[in-house]
């Protein structure tokens, strides 16, 4: 058996890696990273960690797809005992949350 230490600052750059291949079926190609759907990583001693997020709309048809792909891709990097999503519309997500890369991926640029 091998014991994986990590850092908070680099468990939290292969949650981001992770969080970087879920999408949101209806925009793709970007991810939800980049999408600005992210709003925090936060890891906690003994491997918890806890991703808030939000989604383009409250009625999103894809929301419980969406989270539960973030829980068990977050569940899945080594060093994480237990993965936690938040899902909040405070503030609201708006195409200005987007990164440039993104926005022209959709041609909203």
């Amino acid at each position: 058996m091998s014991i994986i230490i990590m850092d908070k600052l680099n468990l939290a750059k292969e949650i981001q890696a992770q969080l970087e291949t879920v999408y949101d079926p209806e925009l793709r190609p970007a991810n939800i990273v980049d999408l600005g759907l992210v709003y925090e990583i936060i890891t906690k001693e003994g491997g918890i960690a806890k991703i808030v997020m939000t989604l383009t709309a409250p009625g999103c048809p894809v929301a419980g797809e969406i989270m539960n792909e973030v829980q068990e891709k977050v569940a899945a990097v080594p060093g994480i005992s237990e993965a936690l999503v938040e899902l909040t519309f405070d503030p609201p997500w708006t195409k200005d949350m987007m990164t440039e890369e993104a926005k022209l991926e959709l041609g909203f640029l």
